[in-house]
Parts: structure tokens; sequence; C-alpha cells
């Protein structure tokens, strides 16, 4: 094993920063100084067998020790007795006696310095945050130019509760609207040290920073085609609406198609009593909320794979009436040439399928028909869509 070099110690001093150790320690973290490294040192054997070398190694050890102040590191040595060499000071161990010894050993005294500067920011407007800064003091350094902003946007919230504005609308100067989303992540993890609860506890995450918090976000859209001209609204037939304007609603439609592909819905056939919603993906459940759909015979046309399956399973939760369409073997095997790859099926567990679909899903699931075999719904082709639905409204 190679003996320890300057360099090796101040990799270890490194180690400790990089883990944010030695700044921790400021704020009641266990103590580290005076600090033992490690040291690999020539065995007694070796000082015979490799004298000039160990001579050298002493030496370079002795150099790097200290800088032109003074500052670094200690070297301990022990007397051992050769019979050969005679008695020879050899280093024992290593100490670094203090923290600024450290600082000065890997060149961080300049980042130290700003490290307290926020801190003591941070004890005059927001002390509840010292605890997170104990734990994650680098990430403090990290945003250490947008740290005053930052703060500036706590106190904000702090003072203003139950905001009920978008983002957009917050005044805070300096503050603009891309700096809060760019650091909603953080902004989440200190505000719900500094406000006595969030406003909305079941919204975790980054994504639900809105809701947590109290702010009003981008609503929901729904977007639906009228496939009967006499349901069309005031002339319209294409239609996007916020759902909360979509379930007050109440179209007289009989059928209710669902599908994901923004073009599949474009090009939807016409059809008595019908209308298709389109490109709600996985939020197919947000339409729990529209109780008119709760009396509708209800179609979903998604993928055949994994992940089209799933959503009907989700969408089955809330209306459990719903009907598959188009996501057959029949469809699925006339279509084999049009096959792609699916690049991550779905792992979900699926409770609400029909015998029929979770036989298809399992040919699916368990690569029986090919790998991960998928059959995008804008692949299939019109006139086999065409014939299916003159089927379903004969």
């Amino acid at each position: 094993m190679a003996w320890t070099t300057p360099d090796d110690v101040r990799a270890q001093v490194q180690r400790l920063w990089d883990r944010g150790r030695i700044l921790a320690a400021r704020l009641g973290a266990q103590p580290l100084f005076p600090l033992a490294l490690r040291l690999e040192r020539p065995q007694v054997r070796e000082l015979s067998d490799r004298f000039p070398e160990a001579r050298a190694w002493i030496r370079a050890l002795e150099e790097g020790s200290r800088n032109a102040t003074g500052e670094g590191y200690e070297i301990v040595y022990a007397e051992v007795n050769h019979r050969q060499l005679g008695p020879n000071r050899v280093p024992q161990s290593l100490l670094v006696p203090s923290e600024p010894d450290a600082l000065a050993l890997i060149g961080k005294r300049r980042q130290s310095d700003v490290f307290d500067r926020l801190v003591e920011t941070t004890k005059t407007t927001h002390p509840e945050l010292l605890s997170w800064i104990a734990k994650r003091p680098l990430d403090l350094l990290d945003h250490g130019d947008d740290w005053a902003r930052i703060l500036s946007v706590v106190s904000w919230f702090r003072d203003h509760p139950r905001p009920g504005i978008y983002a957009r609308q917050i005044d805070v100067e300096g503050v603009h609207t891309k700096f809060i989303e760019t650091h909603r992540r953080l902004l989440a993890e200190l505000l719900d040290l500094v406000l006595p609860q969030p406003i909305d506890q079941q919204a975790i995450g980054a994504q639900a920073f809105e809701r947590r918090l109290g702010l009003l976000s981008k609503p929901a859209l729904v977007r639906f085609r009228v496939l009967d001209e006499r349901l069309r609204i005031q002339g319209l037939n294409d239609v996007s609406t916020p759902l909360a304007q979509f379930a007050r609603l109440d179209l007289p439609a009989r059928r209710v198609f669902i599908t994901e592909n923004e073009i599949n819905g474009l090009a939807f056939p016409a059809a008595e009593a019908s209308i298709i919603l389109f490109g709600l993906g996985y939020g197919v459940d947000r339409l729990g909320l529209v109780p008119w759909l709760q009396d509708k015979d209800i179609y979903y046309w998604g993928d055949l794979d994994t992940h089209g399956f799933a959503i009907l399973d989700s969408l089955r939760a809330v209306f459990p009436n719903t009907r598959s369409f188009l996501m057959d073997r029949q469809t699925l095997l006339s279509h084999r040439p049009l096959w792609v790859e699916e690049p991550e099926p779905s792992q979900a567990p699926l409770s609400r399928l029909t015998e029929d679909e979770y036989k298809v899903f399992e040919d699916i699931r368990f690569d029986r028909l090919g790998r991960r075999v998928r059959l995008e719904q804008e692949r299939i082709a019109f006139g086999h869509v065409a014939r299916t639905l003159a089927s379903l409204l004969s």
C-alpha cells in the first residue's frame, strides 16, 4: 500500500468539506478539531529495505505540512529503534489542529467567509432555517448569490400566509416569476420550516408548490369536440375550457369518448349524441370532478400497451362502467406490421380490467407476442376506426 503523501492529506480534508461536515460543525454539530487523519506509513522492515525512499517520504511529508503562514497539519513522531539503522524518528500520526488549518490546506477560506455572512443574515431574518443550513451547508453556498432574494420570498410568504393569487402577482423587489419557478423546490423546503403549517398538507413536491402554499395555479384544461352538429355550443364544436367550467356544462350527450392523441380527437368521425375528450393522459381521474359524466356511456381509447391499459384502469376507478374502444386483441393482431417497442412499460398492478382486456394486457406485459409490444392509437387504420364506431352506433 502506498504511503500517505501531502496530497493524500489534503484529499482527506477535502472529503470532509464535500460532505459539509466542516461547515456544519460551526452550527452545533459534533466538533471536528483537532482532527486526526489516516496515515499509511512504512513498516519496520520497509525502513531497512527501502530506507532512502522512507527518508524521502518523511522529508516530503514535513515540507508539505505547513504553508508560508504556518497553517497546515502536524506530524506526531515515534522513536523507532532498528538493529541496523539505530534509532529514527518516524511519523506516527497526523493531526489538523484547527479549522483555519483545514481551510488553508484545501483553499476554502473565502467560501468559509461567505458561509459566515450568509448564516448571519439568516440568523437575523429567519433563525428557523439554521437547522436546514446545518444539514445542507454546501447547498447554502450553492445558492449564495441568490440567498438574499430567497429570504425575501420566504419573508413574503410568512407575511401573506394565504395569498390566493398567482405567483406572477407576488411583489418582492428584485424577484420575478421565473426566479420563484426556478427555486420552488428549495423554497418549498424552507417554507415548511418557517410557516406554521402548509395550506394543503396533501400537496407534496415541487409540482404541488402552488397548492401547498395557497397560490393559484394554472387551471387544468379539458379539450373536447362535439361529434353531433345538434349539440354545438353557440356554433362551437372544438372547445378547451377549465375543468371547473366543463363540470358546469352538463352537455346533453349520451356517449363520451376519451382518447389521448390530439389528432385522433380532431379526426374522430361524427357520432350521434356524442362528444370526444382528448389529451388528458393519466389526468383522466380528474374527470371525477364532473358530476354530469356519471350517467353517460363512456368509452376509452388508448394505446395498446401497458400504459394504455393502466390509464383505462385508472379511469374505471372514477367511472366503473367505462368501456374500452379499439383496445381488443383483433385490433392489435391485425396491425402487427405497425407495432413499435414500448420504451418504459408500466409496472402498476391493474385490478379493473375485464377478462378479455386483462388477457391482452398480460400478453403485452409478459412479451408473449414480442418484446415490449406497443400499438399506438394513431397507427390504427382510420377505416378500422370508422367501421368499429359504426358497429358500436348501430
